[in-house]
């Protein structure tokens, strides 16, 4: 396993379009999933120790930032031949098992992982409303286990000021996480 850790935001770059399959039987895109005063992309998969150390806080954030405006989507791009546990019916499982507050969808061809520049699991890209990329941090201290209950939250009070001034944090911390498992070839 590689661990590996975001890049820079890139203030204001546009949001890049997708279309994806939810396990919810529906096509998602970005129009179809933001929110009023913004739309958090998170790359996210089952298998990895960084997302399940997280799990229970994203659905806490993602459900809280609502209130504020801000939808969420999760975009899973690893490659499910090498990990079953990333397959789409135990993105269907995992999805109804923490009762997500967000569209879970398959990236197939990982293409939209790449055109995103998305590096590993987690990997969040917060836009405000006008679609531009305003944070690109982690979601707290939490690494493969989960931080102290009453930590800072880093990637929720972000959007929270990004839905209220459509600006990011200019100090954002980088996420951490499993790289990508990008299918050979």
């Amino acid at each position: 396993m590689v661990s590996l850790e975001t890049p820079l935001c890139e203030f204001d770059k546009p949001i890049i379009d997708f279309s994806l399959p939810g396990v919810d039987g529906k096509i998602w895109t970005p129009q179809s999933s933001r929110g009023e005063n913004g739309l958090l992309v998170m790359f996210i998969c089952n298998h990895c120790p960084y997302v399940k150390a997280i799990r229970d806080r994203l659905v806490r954030d993602t459900s809280e930032l609502m209130q504020y405006g801000i939808n969420s989507v999760a975009i899973m791009s690893n490659d499910p031949a090498e990990y079953e546990e990333d397959s789409f019916e135990n993105m269907k499982r995992v999805a109804q098992e923490f009762s997500f507050p967000f569209p879970y969808l398959l990236d197939e061809t990982q293409q939209v992982a790449k055109d995103y520049g998305a590096v590993c699991t987690p990997d969040f890209f917060g836009y405000n409303g006008s679609m531009q990329l305003q944070y690109r941090g982690r979601l707290d201290a939490s690494r493969k286990e989960a931080a102290a209950a009453d930590v800072k939250r880093d990637l929720f009070d972000a959007m929270v000021q990004v839905a209220e001034t459509g600006r990011g944090p200019d100090e954002q911390i980088p996420s951490m996480g499993c790289s990508i498992k990008w299918k050979e070839g």
